[in-house]
């Protein structure tokens, strides 16, 4: 049904964009501009102002990664581990950054936090974004709970999604068919389809933004089979994608921004995994929708700007699951809310000297039926308030200084403070910059975590602390940039699971340390290449599903002014996980085996300006690797698409 819609949806775009067609486009010269990036203070920072070594996705970087998911896009980058993204789509993802776990990853979309407040760990489902809706990426790593509050304790995504268009009416349509196989299968017809298309234009004061994405795979299974010769039933997985922006520019001064998206996943899945197939269940099926809305105004002044960004959040999940000892089916379904309010002004002091204060109000909710027991709405819900500052220097000479303090006030565990400190040099006599910094940070337990039948109301929150110091240096006019950042983090108050089956805070002290370096050659219009390696080493504590080596290497290359080619290479170390026994309910330490991916795109302008086309081989050695115990990977698959402008 999905496709239905979207297929027809996309013909009427076609169709009307033949009236618009007569009129051609004028291209833009392209100016040359300085790098910004928004990540590090909430607003436009030229990037060798910022004490961070801030990873910047791009338009056209998304652009050579056609048909890719956000969350294989991100797994590219350096001290990022995006688990389960090489799985079966219906697979649940897991975040790690820096030897972080999910809930010390913070994810924004258009600079608000989005979170499932069901969720075990807070975390968002990535997988419910797709990657056509979005317009460019920044990862922050490093403690940043002193501007983004609970979760970003170890990295921040912030996703910026596609807006307003300059002319009146402009747009696109796009489809995309594939294989899906695993390294054991070689079926030849499509099974992963994806489709949409998008409609946005500018009407004086008026802006607007629509989206229709909808996507769906089949002939995979989430579990992979113990044994060769048998073959487990497929997972179906589908996705329904509606968003859209309205802008309305009040004067040169205030700008009104609204938005309205909904998204739902159905996907059948397999129990837990006990290495006989007998959790591989057609019965099991899973459906989760997520609704939000939400104002942005924007009020610019003399020597300043304020901003407010508002949102409400809605999701719900559900599970039906054969119990395989009963023979009946268990229902469990999960229903969260949460309010977001994050208040904020900068105030230009002087030219060098501005300062970022600001209050966050957000409240979360949930409730829950299980077989197991459930959770009541009235009493699983808590809020914070939390006021924050943050200062930015820079000067002329180079010397740059980010410091800042957040106060974060919970309505269940009582207040918790934070602060960071990060001064660079950039020097203005050799290309060569250099950072360093000590940030603190925290992450709530959360609403599951103290409110389920496995909670524990007692829990306090996780306390991170995180030194970092690097540098940055450029050859040839910044054709040729490295960078090199060490890392130290301890952690306390690390929220685990006891042999009682209840959420803890386990006692002593955590520790993470790593390096991640990145080189990019762009020595001319025509060919770059990027690359970077990772190392990682943490505690026992908290080894699991973490490469302690990882390598990225990305060639683009233009071949004619209408085609480009990339070829990517990824090495990801041995790792820890655990294997559990649906049967015993016992769970045994397991080593997964290294990996190596090498993926390969094609892009032909067809039609200049107006069409496009891809194609796009992944896992072209066929690698049989495995990303957790038990559960299915991606072979050897090809991918064409087309992508057409209005």
């Amino acid at each position: 049904m999905n496709n239905k819609i979207v297929r027809i949806s996309a013909l009427f775009v076609l169709m009307t964009s033949c009236v618009f067609a007569q009129q051609k486009d004028t291209i833009a010269s392209k100016n040359q501009l300085d790098e910004v990036v928004i990540s590090d203070s909430k607003f436009a920072l030229p990037k060798e102002k910022s004490g961070k070594v801030i990873t910047k996705i791009t338009s056209e970087d998304l652009k050579m990664k056609e048909g890719q998911s956000v969350a294989t896009i991100l797994n590219s980058v350096a001290g990022v581990e995006i688990n389960g993204s090489q799985s079966a789509a219906g697979k649940n993802l897991g975040y790690y950054i820096r030897g972080g776990k999910s809930s010390q990853v913070l994810v924004l979309i258009d600079g608000i936090p989005v979170t499932d407040a069901s969720g075990i760990s807070l975390e968002y489902d990535l997988r419910l974004l797709p990657a056509e809706q979005v317009e460019s990426i920044e990862i922050m790593k490093g403690a940043s709970s002193t501007l983004y509050g609970t979760g970003a304790a170890t990295g921040v995504i912030n996703i910026t999604l596609k807006k307003k268009g300059k002319k009146s009416f402009q747009g696109n349509a796009y489809w995309n068919a594939g294989t899906y196989n695993t390294a054991s299968t070689s079926k030849k017809s499509p099974q992963d389809y994806n489709q949409g298309f998008l409609v946005n234009g500018n009407l004086k004061k008026f802006s607007y933004f629509a989206s229709l994405n909808s996507s769906e795979t089949t002939g995979m299974s989430q579990i992979a089979s113990p044994n060769e010769n048998v073959s487990y039933e497929a997972d179906r997985f589908s996705r329904i994608n509606y968003l859209a922006k309205l802008g309305y520019k009040v004067n040169d001064k205030l700008t009104l921004d609204f938005f309205g998206n909904y998204d739902k996943i159905d996907n059948d899945y397999d129990g837990g995994f006990d290495n006989t197939g007998t959790n591989d269940i057609s019965q099991n099926h899973s459906k989760s929708e997520q609704s939000r809305f939400g104002f942005l105004p924007k009020y610019k002044y003399n020597k300043g700007e304020f901003v407010l960004n508002s949102s409400f959040n809605q999701i719900g999940r559900s599970y039906n699951e054969l119990d395989t000892y009963s023979g009946t089916v268990g229902y469990s379904k999960y229903d969260s809310r949460n309010v977001n309010v994050d208040a904020y002004n900068k105030y230009e002091i002087t030219k060098s000297l501005f300062i970022v204060t600001g209050a966050q109000y957000q409240f979360f909710d949930m409730n829950s039926v299980t077989p197991y027991g459930g959770v009541e709405r009235e009493s699983a819900k808590f809020n914070m308030i939390d006021p924050y500052v943050t200062g930015v220097y820079t000067s002329d000479f180079g010397l740059n200084l980010n410091a800042g303090a957040r106060l974060n006030i919970h309505s269940v565990y009582g207040n918790q403070f934070v602060y960071n400190v990060n001064p660079s040099f950039d020097f203005k006599t050799f290309p060569l910059k250099v950072l360093a910094s000590y940030s603190t940070a925290f992450v709530t337990p959360s609403l599951y975590q103290l409110y389920s039948p496995y909670g524990n109301a007692d829990l306090t929150p996780e306390k991170n602390s995180t030194v970092e110091a690097g540098f940055e240096t450029n050859l040839l006019d910044k054709k040729i940039v490295f960078s090199a950042v060490g890392f130290y983090r301890e952690q306390n108050n690390f929220i685990g699971f006891s042999s009682a089956y209840k959420y803890i805070n386990v006692e002593g002290t955590n520790k993470a340390k790593g390096v991640e370096t990145e080189i990019s050659f762009a020595l001319n219009q025509k060919l770059k290449w990027i690359s970077n390696y990772t190392f990682t080493q943490v505690d026992k504590a908290l080894d699991r599903l973490i490469p302690k080596h990882k390598v990225n290497s990305s060639l683009d290359y233009q071949l004619c002014p209408r085609t480009t080619f990339n070829v990517n290479y990824q090495y990801v170390d041995g790792r820890n996980d655990a294997f559990f026994d649906g049967n015993t309910y016992g769970t045994q330490n397991v080593v997964l085996g290294s990996y190596q991916l090498v993926n390969a795109s094609l892009n032909y302008e067809l039609v200049k300006n107006r069409l496009n086309i891809f194609g796009a081989a992944t896992n072209i050695l066929n690698e049989d690797f495995v990303e957790n115990v038990g559960y299915n990977t991606k072979g050897r698959n090809y991918k064409l698409g087309l992508n057409f402008k209005l």
